[in-house]
């Protein structure tokens, strides 16, 4: 098993993980672009199914695959894939209703969230720094969501719709967090990684019978390379975390918003509203309140999350 480093390539390190970010990006935009041809179930299929040969190529390279292969608790490993597929068809289904940074900046409330679940249900304390950026996050969700759900925004009710779907998928991927950190006292990290592609590929061909159809080559194409550039965002960001803390690498994933402003710009002529910007600057800095704080208390935490919450899941 490979050793981890920390701390001794920091340049590296953020270039791995902003690198993770922009291909986590490109995946969405992606998904985004083929909305309105497949169903938000067939996407999840593809973009699980074809990451699983990246990360058995990289559990085999690390020597992790045989750890991979080992469950010894199948149930927790079930309700990590529902819980996981749930958020990534969400997520899947909300892209195609919302410009993509504001599903990005939404998606930022992850964090927040995450703190209220831990203390709800692992009885964790949030004393006064993590009880202001619970404040301050839920203020800028409510920040970007309210145009939308008070018909300021005169883009009809499938917007409306897009972002309440994609508070929902925030609030699951919080419940991934939580889950997870019961899953790895009994779990290897490989493990976790491996089964939870398996189940969401299993899981996504239950919606076969609501809607799915061929697609042509062009969006086959790029079904099939979001869960390519999946897998290897996947081994990028966790490979920068052999070489840096987590609380150090923390902050860069807020590069998103800037991949997401791009990309929405040139691919979708979108661009973000004042609005939107204040309230993910609002949840960025609540999220900067737990960074701190967390670093200060030397928690991290971070090292094998992102092998085992790939973006959407």
């Amino acid at each position: 098993m490979v050793k981890s480093l920390t701390s001794h390539r920091p340049l590296l390190a953020v270039g791995l993980k902003v690198a993770a970010i922009g291909l986590f990006t490109t995946m969405a935009a992606i998904i985004k672009a083929t909305a309105e041809h497949v169903t938000a179930g067939e996407a999840v299929f593809f973009r699980s199914l074809f990451a699983i040969p990246i990360i058995v190529i990289w559990l085999m390279m690390r020597g992790e695959l045989r750890h991979g292969l080992i469950a010894k608790n199948p149930m927790g490993h079930v309700w990590r894939g529902v819980l996981g597929t749930s958020a990534m068809g969400l997520t899947f289904t909300g892209l195609g209703m919302l410009p993509l940074p504001e599903v990005t900046a939404i998606g930022f409330a992850t964090p927040i969230f995450t703190l209220i679940l831990a203390a709800v249900f692992l009885g964790e304390t949030i004393r006064l720094i993590r009880i202001s950026a619970v404040i301050v996050g839920l203020a800028g969700v409510l920040v970007m969501i309210w145009p939308r759900l008070s018909g300021g925004v005169d883009t009809g009710d499938t917007a409306t719709l897009g972002a309440i779907l994609i508070l929902i998928a925030t609030i699951a991927r919080a419940m991934v967090q939580i889950h997870i950190r019961q899953l790895v006292q009994t779990e290897h990290t490989a493990a976790i990684v491996f089964y939870f592609s398996i189940t969401a590929t299993g899981l996504s061909l239950l919606t076969l019978p609501f809607g799915w159809q061929v697609p042509n080559w062009t969006v086959l194409s790029m079904l099939v390379a979001s869960g390519f550039i999946g897998g290897v965002a996947q081994i990028l960001v966790t490979s920068s975390y052999r070489f840096a803390p987590a609380s150090m690498l923390a902050p860069y994933d807020y590069a998103s918003m800037l991949f997401a402003i791009i990309i929405g710009y040139v691919w979708f002529a979108e661009l973000p509203t004042l609005v939107m910007l204040a309230g993910a600057t609002l949840v960025i800095a609540g999220n900067g309140l737990v960074i701190w704080r967390e670093s200060r208390l030397g928690v991290v935490r971070g090292k094998a999350r992102p092998m085992i919450d790939p973006k959407g899941g």
